[in-house]
């Protein structure tokens, strides 16, 4: 039996004479991931905006809030000698510090600049909420003066966009609201009984925390105190106003429950971390619209002392504990992966300073080696390593490598091919021309073979070493060739947020219809390859979506491991991307809100699971390299 273990390398072939990679290839790889690494977040409508509190006492007062996008700034004004400052107190009026100089001038020049927009981005407003800390008979009278010299900015009948003026603190009484011009509004209080006409002088309505809870900002307010802000929320939202508390904590959490009880406004001191946690909202939430069904396993053949004939390997490449869990709330709590029993944990890291990439991490898996980042299967000196198909090959067992990325991709390429340059995309896709221990490989098109002259080449190529090379699903399907190389088409790559559907399970199924009963059996690995596209993005919508097409994929590796009875399921990742937690989940609604603490890989640990014969051994928490260790461990015994 360790005969088919000791496969010589010398009877691999392997073209170490080409050039590693062309710099146009490496620039495209390069490219593509720094988009999603970098890429602004998509724009949508949110129901929170950022206010920020006592402006004024920021090192840079305005520019700070007003280029972290805060849609909402405060001042407190006192007055002297016909001039309005900015100060907390009337200890803090300081030369200089008025509120034209601090705020109407730039605003002025900004407003300009922007074409008469408070922002560049159109889909943003502006108010100026200001405090008057002094009777508003002695303020108001100068305050509308100076905002006439600026009335292109604030009279509604002069801007189709102009800044909201709000006033606060020592306020007229409603009755008095009519009084001032219409472009003047007020910051009302949710206790006072506004007529309809005093609600249209209305700007927001805003209230002390503490007049309701003395919340911390940690968990939520108890609940009675909680339904009472709801109900003064609801009741702004109906008068048509937005709605605001003063005296809040200045944290993510907090932020979070504000949102959940109607609150418009997030008070910060600290408007650039705010505007990152606003302007990531949209990309760090998911729900599932349409939920799908999950299989239900007999677990016969579970860690059952049995003969191993097939083995069934999925990916998630960048998958992580986070990862996996946002897609089993997505699907309200259900999922194909929660019903296997074994669970393992392995260590990801490579030979490389920092977190270890697909190639290495890959490798790892592959071959039971670790190595340099940016290689696919070669040690350490560039020597290359067997992978598991290569192992397995005497015994008569067929392999099957599919991926929903990229063909010539880290992952899949560890199991084909061996490389020192893991961007080398042509000399990675050209090593099939030689390689006699995989019988079929489903992935996307590299990009050098959207060549036509160049595909050409690797079909005639490719049919020297028995490869029939197809371009989609229906032709794999039909065809009764041994040996299969199958480009998907661009629809069936696309991210699945963008109506991919489940494609992997697709793919596991008819690899397993193409492999099942050829032989003494068959390794297929399945790569979900853009959960790691999403981790490198930020985008919870874009990661949850990929984990819950793999999740769908193990759903059908199970199926069949059930009917086989021979079969094992191993289910893993490479590596994790995003080092990403979930700070809100709501199984019920399957509403997800999560963070992404990088926009690279991490080194937090993977979790592996199994099921069928043989899943006890890999319990337990191990380096990466032991799953390929603890695999040809158990095929041995056969």
């Amino acid at each position: 039996m360790k005969n088919f273990l000791g496969v010589s390398l010398a009877c691999l072939c392997f073209c170490w004479n080409q050039e590693p990679v062309v710099a146009q290839e490496a620039s495209s790889l390069s490219q593509r991931f720094e988009q999603l690494m970098f890429a602004d977040k998509e724009a949508g409508i949110l129901n929170v905006r950022g206010h920020s509190h006592n402006d004024y006492e920021q090192a840079i007062p305005f520019l700070t809030a007003y280029h972290a996008g805060m849609e909402s700034i405060e001042v407190d004004l006192f007055l002297r000698d016909d001039t309005l400052y900015a100060a907390h107190d009337q200890k803090d009026i300081t030369v200089g510090r008025t509120l034209e100089k601090l705020y109407l001038q730039p605003l002025a020049e900004l407003y300009r600049a922007n074409g008469a927009h408070p922002f560049a981005d159109t889909t943003k407003n502006l108010q100026l909420l200001l405090d008057f800390k002094e009777d508003y008979q002695r303020l108001m009278p100068s305050l509308i003066a100076l905002l006439l010299k600026y009335d292109f900015l604030f009279d509604d009948a002069r801007s189709a966009h102009p800044v909201h003026i709000v006033i606060s603190g020592n306020m007229p009484a409603p009755e008095l609201f009519s009084q001032f011009p219409t472009w003047i509004k007020f910051d009302g209080r949710p206790n006072i009984p506004y007529t309809d006409a005093q609600r249209k002088h209305l700007g927001m309505i805003s209230q002390d925390l503490r007049v309701y809870s003395q919340w911390n900002g940690k968990g939520e307010p108890a609940k009675m105190e909680l339904q009472k802000i709801m109900q003064d929320a609801k009741q702004a939202a109906d008068w048509g106003v937005s709605f605001r508390l003063w005296g809040t904590s200045d944290n993510v959490n907090t932020w979070i429950v504000l949102e959940k009880m109607g609150v418009t406004w997030l008070n910060t001191d600290h408007p650039a971390q705010l505007k990152v946690y606003l302007d990531e909202l949209l990309a760090s939430r998911f729900q599932l619209v349409k939920l799908y069904p999950v299989y239900s396993p007999t677990y016969a053949s579970d860690g059952a002392k049995k003969e191993i004939r097939n083995v069934i390997l999925l990916i998630g490449d960048g998958m992580g504990l986070g990862h996996l869990q946002s897609a089993i709330i997505a699907n309200r709590g259900e999922s194909n992966i929660k019903q296997m029993r074994h669970i393992g944990f392995s260590s990801t890291t490579s030979y490389s300073l920092g977190n270890t990439d697909s190639g290495a991490g890959g490798t790892a898996i592959a071959t039971g080696m670790k190595t340099y980042n940016g290689q696919i299967s070669v040690d350490t000196n560039g020597v290359a390593l067997a992978a598991i198909p290569d192992r397995i090959r005497e015994r008569g067992m067929r392999t099957g490598i599919i991926s929903t990325g990229d063909a010539s991709d880290a992952t899949p390429a560890v199991f084909y091919a061996k490389h020192k340059n893991r961007n080398a995309s042509e000399d990675i896709t050209q090593s099939l021309v030689t390689n006699q221990s995989i019988d079929i490989l489903i992935a996307g098109r590299p990009s050098p073979y959207r060549d036509v002259a160049k595909h050409q080449k690797l079909v005639t190529d490719l049919a020297k070493n028995d490869f029939t090379l197809l371009e989609d699903l229906v032709s794999f399907q039909q065809s009764k060739a041994e040996k299969l190389v199958t480009f998907l088409p661009d629809s069936l790559t696309r991210p699945a947020k963008e109506g991919r559907g489940p494609v992997l399970s697709q793919l596991v199924n008819l690899t397993i219809q193409k492999l099942d009963k050829r032989d003494k059996g068959f390794f297929i690995m399945a790569e979900s390859a853009q959960i790691d596209y999403g981790g490198h993005a930020r985008d919870l919508t874009y990661v949850a979506a990929e984990t819950v097409d793999f999740d769908q994929a193990v759903g059908e590796a199970l199926r069949f491991a059930d009917a086989d009875g021979h079969t094992l399921v191993l289910v893993t990742a490479d590596h994790e991307t995003g080092a990403l937690n979930l700070l809100d989940v709501d199984q019920a609604t399957g509403k997800i809100q999560g963070h992404f603490a990088s926009n690279d890989h991490s080194s937090m640990l993977v979790p592996v699971l199994a099921y069928g014969p043989g899943a006890q051994a890999f319990i337990g928490f191990y380096e990466n390299t032991e799953i390929f260790h603890r695999l040809i461990q158990l095929l041995e015994k056969k």
